[in-house]
């Protein structure tokens, strides 16, 4: 079987054994099955760090100049900005479609205590680690990404003299996607170690009162895929959308079980570039700092369940402050990049913009790791549709550079 369709099967085999054994097995279930799931996401966790740093490294050094580099990221940049606009949008209108928090009612002993959002200037001031092997050793995403671009642009700069240092890099990126085919070999049965604690736990009677929610963000989710990455792959990207789902089906279903966009990146560049096209260049660029900064599935989330909180309240929010949540939802994908549990953090500054009590967080929270799985996917999808963009694009520039 493929690797993408033993997976699946350890997914659904995963949801059914959840489904059997229900929330009275729990104990047993995560003391014997659940370390699995953590071995296998810490497998992934250990080469993240090298593998982002070897690969941006080679990435920015191998683009060739300055220019080159700053055009790219300024596509990618604008790419995931219009596509988390579009994607807030969504979740918008199918809160206002399909009116999720109808009905329901804040329980009065709920209280949610959310962790502070970083403002966007100790944001800024925080991308520039002091300390990179510090910012390595904590798994500082946005400061690894800076100072391997700083490392990448100083070898393209120094040239021939710095051919050694690109050269280990090089071979240092090489290794750790070999280590990722490794890892990829017991990728089912982390898969469905995983899967089954969150269904059993959670089962079908703690998901029922907040189905609609749920949906309401899983359809946004589909529509998202279906429509704007349909839509961007085939137009922008001259590809197959069927090509493009089929090839990076495996990081999907990687995300959707773990619901972390960063422990999926190493699935998401071998299937872009192996399954894609995408040259290694352009994925060990756009592919990190996608899976830092672009969070397309939960701007969609963020949609949904600010409506949510207005419907449960019984608050109607004018079109002014629509436009607030999709404004503010599209800037917080990057305000609150590598923050842990960034998807209700940034469910709190989008309360906040519009002046909705921030207490109905308490609701979401409850199914926020079944949230999480739909959401996660749709942003590593982002990432894989960006690469086929950007690569098209810087594709048909070469080619226009040698015609001219």
């Amino acid at each position: 079987m493929h690797l993408s369709t033993k997976i699946l099967v350890g997914l659904v085999l995963g949801v059914i054994a959840g489904l059997i054994a229900g929330p009275d097995n729990v104990g047993f279930i995560k003391m014997w099955i659940a370390p699995i799931g953590t071995l296998f996401i810490n497998l992934i966790k250990m080469i993240i760090v090298p593998l982002v740093f070897a690969s941006l490294v080679v990435g920015a050094a191998s683009l060739g100049d300055v220019k080159k580099l700053g055009r790219i990221g300024g596509k990618t940049m604008a790419f995931y900005l219009i596509t988390t606009g579009f994607a807030v949008a969504i979740g918008i209108a199918m809160s206002l479609i399909l009116n999720p928090g109808l009905g329901l009612s804040l329980p009065a002993d709920v209280v949610y205590k959310g962790k502070e959002a970083p403002s966007i200037m100790s944001v800024l001031v925080n991308i520039v680690p002091t300390n990179p092997i510090q910012a390595m050793g904590s798994g500082d995403m946005l400061q690894i990404i800076t100072f391997a671009l700083f490392v990448g642009v100083g070898i393209t700069m120094v040239g021939d003299r710095a051919k050694p240092v690109n050269d280990f890099f090089d071979g240092l990126a090489e290794v750790t996607y070999k280590i990722v085919n490794a890892i990829m070999l017991v990728a089912p049965y982390g898969v469905f170690a995983l899967i089954l604690p969150v269904v059993a736990e959670n089962g079908p009677k703690v998901l029922i009162p907040l189905a609609k929610v749920i949906g309401a963000v899983y359809i946004g989710c589909l529509v998202h895929m279906a429509l704007t990455y349909s839509g961007i792959v085939s137009v922008l990207g001259r590809m197959s959308p069927v090509k493009f789902f089929k090839g990076i089906a495996p990081a999907q279903l990687i995300a959707f079980s773990t619901c972390s966009s960063a422990a999926t990146l190493p699935v998401t560049m071998k299937n872009t570039q192996e399954n894609l096209g995408v040259s290694k260049e352009v994925s060990s660029f756009v592919l990190p700092l996608g899976a830092t900064i672009n969070m397309d599935g939960t701007a969609i989330y963020q949609g949904v369940c600010a409506l949510f909180v207005a419907q449960v309240y019984g608050i109607d929010l004018s079109l002014g402050q629509m436009a607030i949540l999709v404004l503010t939802g599209t800037l917080a994908s990057i305000g609150t990049a590598g923050v842990p549990g960034a998807g209700l953090i940034m469910l709190t500054l989008a309360l906040q913009s519009v002046n909705l009590p921030i207490e109905g967080i308490a609701l979401i929270a409850g199914v926020d790791r079944v949230l999480d799985m739909a959401r996660t996917t749709v942003n590593i999808t982002g990432d894989a549709v960006a690469t086929v963009f950007i690569q098209r694009s810087e594709d048909m520039a070469a080619n226009k550079d040698l015609s001219a």
